[in-house]
């Protein structure tokens, strides 16, 4: 399997605070940004922040700790359906934005695979918006 890129993705419910404190206090360039998420350089790979929506309040501070291991392709659907045949259970979406397919390890962590050219085009537009 070629890997375009790799990046993590930490779910958090201060979205505002960890933005700031990952781009003004540890100085990560940001890469792109959207209504809810925040993208940084991370070293040769990125620290995608993102806005916990499913959280419902009820769990406890450590069953709400989310992280996803994000590894960008380019072709989401063939590695999902790859992933399938080998009786891994998949969550494929297609959004505007980009198709996913998420997946958990054998110890139950996040994982999901990300279509390379609409994440590449979301970094080239921000850039753009920056000039």
């Amino acid at each position: 399997m070629k890997l375009d890129r790799t990046g993590i993705i930490l779910y958090t419910l201060n979205y505002k605070s960890c933005v700031n404190f990952y781009e003004h206090i540890l100085n990560l360039q940001k890469m792109f940004e959207g209504e809810n998420l925040t993208c940084f350089e991370f070293g040769n790979a990125y620290l995608l922040v993102e806005l916990d929506d499913e959280y419902k309040g009820i769990e406890t501070k450590t069953e709400r700790f989310k992280t996803c291991l994000r590894l960008n392709v380019p072709n989401v659907k063939e590695v999902a359906e790859n992933l399938i045949s080998k009786n891994v259970k998949v969550d494929y979406q297609e959004h505007t934005w980009g198709t996913i397919a998420k997946f958990q390890d054998p110890d139950g962590n996040l994982c999901a695979f990300k279509d390379s050219q609409k994440f590449e085009k979301q970094i080239a537009d921000y850039k753009i918006k920056q000039l």
